[in-house]
């Protein structure tokens, strides 16, 4: 008579193991990947909502005041303090042009924790929005791209620069990330 050897049966090989286990980090490594390009592309698409509501509080303000707040600098490098103080003044009989800038609510993650005056509005990124007009003092000196005023976020990567003339220059590597209200 003839004896089978018995078989083990119902355990895994280490091949079998190692198969599993790399499905399941390249599984990972995608959907982490899924998650940053999310959140990558949430950020953008907030910080084109916020430019838009600046946007549109600053054209308010110019209907009622007849000129848009001009900022210190007169190249426009951070000028939002300005813009911060006169959207949402600290005086109670001054009218409130954007009341999501108000420190003690910041839905919007806008003033990064700050308290007091002149406050500075910063993007999804915590890189302080830009916001630039043509010195009307100067008027042959002329920095906004635009007639009015510019505002833009320098993106994920917090840089932007100017051109050699102090305008801004969309093909420079540093803005080409930028994201412009213009």
């Amino acid at each position: 008579m003839k004896t089978c050897p018995k078989r083990a049966t119902g355990g895994f090989t280490l091949m079998e193991m190692l198969v599993v286990v790399s499905i399941i980090v390249i599984l990972a490594g995608l959907t982490f990947g899924g998650f940053n390009f999310v959140k990558a592309k949430q950020a953008r698409e907030q910080a084109k909502v916020q430019i838009g509501l600046l946007q549109l509080a600053l054209e308010e303000y110019k209907a009622d005041n007849g000129a848009y707040p001009v900022n210190a600098v007169s190249n426009g490098k951070n000028g939002t303090s300005e813009v911060y103080d006169a959207l949402y003044p600290q005086n109670a009989d001054d009218k409130v042009y954007l009341s999501e800038l108000n420190p003690d609510n910041d839905g919007q993650g806008w003033l990064a924790g700050q308290t007091g005056r002149s406050l500075k509005i910063y993007d999804p990124w915590g890189t302080e929005y830009f916001y630039r007009t043509n010195n009307p003092a100067r008027p042959n000196r002329s920095f906004a791209a635009n007639p009015d005023f510019d505002l833009w976020s320098a993106g994920p990567d917090g840089q932007t620069s100017a051109g050699s003339n102090g305008s801004y220059d969309p093909k420079h590597p540093d803005n080409l990330d930028d994201i412009r209200g213009w």
